[in-house]
């Protein structure tokens, strides 16, 4: 799996806020990378550009501790990023952060903060020298399928996309996914667009464009392997019809 420099550099500082001990554990595309790697998947998947973290601690951080902790967990890791706060977080509202290229002045990339939200099931991962708390293979999957289960799938392309990358190495487990739903306070909808609008979900994935060289698969295989790998807790009324 290659990676980009950003990539890579997101990665040391994930590892340096985890070694740090500052209470934060890390989700999206990220952690996908390194659950899939761990899995045993090798292809390359599609690349971002941001971080997507949860702060859980018993009080609310201010704005202050979050970016003076976050900013001497990297000066202690030796990188050389400054970071700074552009949005604070609020109710539906994540916090989030610049990191810039000090002797640059050079923003690189940014991380979006969830503060105190419900927690979600993680693991310690630790994958060629990249160690860090993150969401376990199960709530990866239940949050993608919490999306896609709505019309958010049509703007949800890349959750589809990561569901078929993940269906090449991580089984599908229906009853953990279920329970990992209910603790995280998530649910799941109706399926009905990725059911039945599947005109509109292939103009939406055919606008989903993969940067760089990265293999974009035809909508019909990753379509067909997404159902099958979630056939478990799609609704069965509607898939015995989608099957007539």
């Amino acid at each position: 799996m290659n990676l980009t420099a950003e990539e890579k550099l997101m990665f040391d500082v994930m590892k340096a806020i985890y070694d740090s001990g500052i209470p934060i554990s890390f989700k999206g595309s990220m952690v996908l990378k390194v659950c899939l790697l761990e899995a045993g998947y090798t292809e390359d998947t599609r690349h971002t550009v941001d971080i997507d973290a949860n702060w859980n601690t018993d009080n609310l951080p201010t704005a202050e501790q979050m970016t003076s902790s976050i900013q001497s967990a990297l000066q202690k890791a030796g990188l050389d990023l400054d970071v700074s706060l552009y949005r604070m977080y609020g109710e539906g509202r994540s916090a989030g952060f610049e990191l810039t290229d000090k002797s640059a002045d050079v923003p690189l990339f940014t991380m979006d903060m969830d503060v105190n939200r419900p927690p979600a099931a993680t693991k310690i991962y630790d994958v060629e020298g990249v160690r860090f708390r993150g969401a376990s293979s199960f709530q990866i999957v239940a949050d993608k399928l919490s999306a896609i289960s709505t019309d958010k799938v049509f703007r949800r392309v890349k959750d589809v996309v990561d569901l078929y990358y993940l269906s090449q190495v991580v089984d599908f487990d229906a009853e953990k996914v279920r329970k990992t739903l209910i603790e995280s306070g998530k649910t799941l909808g109706s399926f009905q667009g990725f059911l039945f609008r599947t005109q509109d979900l292939r103009h939406a994935y055919e606008k989903f464009r993969f940067s760089g060289d990265v293999n974009k698969p035809s909508f019909e295989e990753v379509y067909h392997s997404v159902k099958s790998y979630i056939g478990e807790v799609l609704p069965k009324t509607k898939k015995r019809d989608m099957e007539r």
